[in-house]
Parts: C-alpha cells; sequence; structure tokens
C-alpha cells in the first residue's frame, strides 16, 4: 500500500486521545472510534505512522494493532478476557514440572519457584505444583482470588496481560511482566525454560530460534503497550 497521508498529530478526543491522518481521525480495523487512555499510548501509535515510508509496511503498527485489539475485541466483553485469564492459571506452565529425579526438575526448581512464590504470597494464594503433565485443578480460593484481582484491570490493561500470558503460556509469567519495573528478559527465558534446556542439550534449531524471536518481539511490545497505557502506576499499584 502507497502511503495516502502527509502530516502526522495527535489530539485529544473527550476523556482520551486519538491519532490524526491529516486532519482525520483513524478508526480500528472494526469500525470503532481508535480513542485511547493516554497520550504516551498515542505519540507511539502517532510515530508508527510518521516512521513509514513511501511505502507502507502493515506489520509495523504493532501498537495501533494492540490498542484495536483491545477496542474491537476486549472492551466490548472485558469479562470474556478475565475469564479466558483465569482459565490459564489452570494449566500455568510454572506449575507443572518435571520429575523429582530428572536433572531438568532442578532447574525447573531454581528458574520458577521464586516466580511461583512470589505469586503466592503476593496474591495470598496457592498453586499445586504437579510432577509430570497430567493436569491437577487448582484450588477454588485461588482463581477466585486472582479473578478478583483481574477485576480491577481496564480492557486496555487486559489486552497486554492476555497477549503476555498467551505467549508465556503462565498467567503469573504475565501478571509479572506486566509490572513497568519487571525483567522481561528473565521472564521470557523462564516461559521457555525447555526449549532453551533441549537446546543446550541437542542445539538450536534455526527455524525454532527465529520462532522463539518472533514471539520474544511481541511480548516485549505487549509489555510497552502495558507501560504505554498505564504510565503513572508501580509495579506495588500493579501488583495488589
Amino acid at each position: 500500500m502507497k502511503r495516502f497521508y502527509r502530516d502526522v498529530a495527535v489530539a485529544q478526543a473527550g476523556a482520551g486521545w486519538q491519532v490524526l491522518l491529516d486532519g482525520r481521525a483513524i478508526r480500528t480495523q472494526g469500525g470503532r472510534a481508535q480513542i485511547v487512555p493516554t497520550p504516551a499510548l498515542a505519540n507511539a501509535m502517532a510515530a508508527e505512522w510518521a516512521d513509514q515510508g513511501e511505502d507502507i509496511d502493515t506489520g509495523a503498527f504493532v501498537m495501533r494493532d494492540l490498542a484495536d485489539y483491545t477496542l474491537d475485541v476486549v472492551a466490548p466483553d472485558p469479562e470474556a478476557t478475565r475469564t479466558t485469564l483465569c482459565g490459564f492459571a489452570q494449566t500455568d506452565t510454572l506449575c507443572y514440572r518435571a520429575f523429582p529425579d530428572e536433572p531438568f526438575a532442578v532447574r525447573q526448581q531454581a528458574d520458577w519457584e521464586p516466580l511461583l512464590a512470589a505469586a503466592e504470597t503476593r496474591f495470598g494464594v496457592r498453586f499445586i505444583r504437579v510432577a509430570g503433565v497430567m493436569h491437577r485443578a487448582q484450588p477454588d480460593a485461588t482463581l477466585a482470588a486472582l479473578s478478583a484481582h483481574l477485576a480491577g484491570y481496564d480492557p486496555f490493561a487486559l489486552a497486554a496481560l492476555h497477549t503476555l500470558t498467551s505467549l508465556a503460556a503462565s498467567l503469573v509469567i504475565g501478571l509479572t511482566a506486566i509490572a513497568p519495573d519487571a525483567p522481561l528478559d528473565t521472564l521470557w527465558n523462564a516461559a521457555h525454560l525447555e526449549e532453551l534446556w533441549q537446546a543446550e542439550l541437542w542445539g538450536k534449531e534455526p527455524e525454532a530460534e527465529a520462532r522463539r524471536a518472533r514471539r520474544h518481539a511481541d511480548f516485549l511490545a505487549a509489555a510497552r503497550f502495558a507501560r504505554l497505557v498505564q504510565p503513572i502506576q508501580s509495579a506495588t499499584a500493579l501488583a495488589t
């Protein structure tokens, strides 16, 4: 697609902010008004438009796509996203371990247990650790506490959290990653510990490495989106 605009600007729109192309407001891919809650996010989205050359790279609109996903999918029914996120808690990657006599179990204990224990302390819950891959339900009280916590997230934060959690296959990692000062690369490596372990044992596979790199970039983008929509909140505030 050829670039069809010259000027990119950001303007206030009611209680939110929007991007203007040659003075005209953009709509979401679903046809809704593309109004976001912070000028920081609007400026990041405007930069994606401003950085385009003569030909538009449709893959370069990461912040816009996350905003559209929020407005078109999450905002009309945020409870559906909260329910999906609670479902991740039932099968959280960090809870499913190798058997204690396997070498990988030592690595999991070192890398995963601090994250899981910190989440238990933060939310006042208990997660069941499982040896092997057979599913075991998490306690009802744990799911209720997590559901209550998620009720405090607006659609934009929920969209970021859903992306982070889906990519990590772990609600614990998603909730940790959404904090402004989260160690994102450490969390990403924890989410893909088994893949990294296998690569250390047998060598790296180029296609798998490329796929993981793309997903890592998506993970970092979702974390950035979370920070742009909640710029004044501290890690402590997000954790309560």
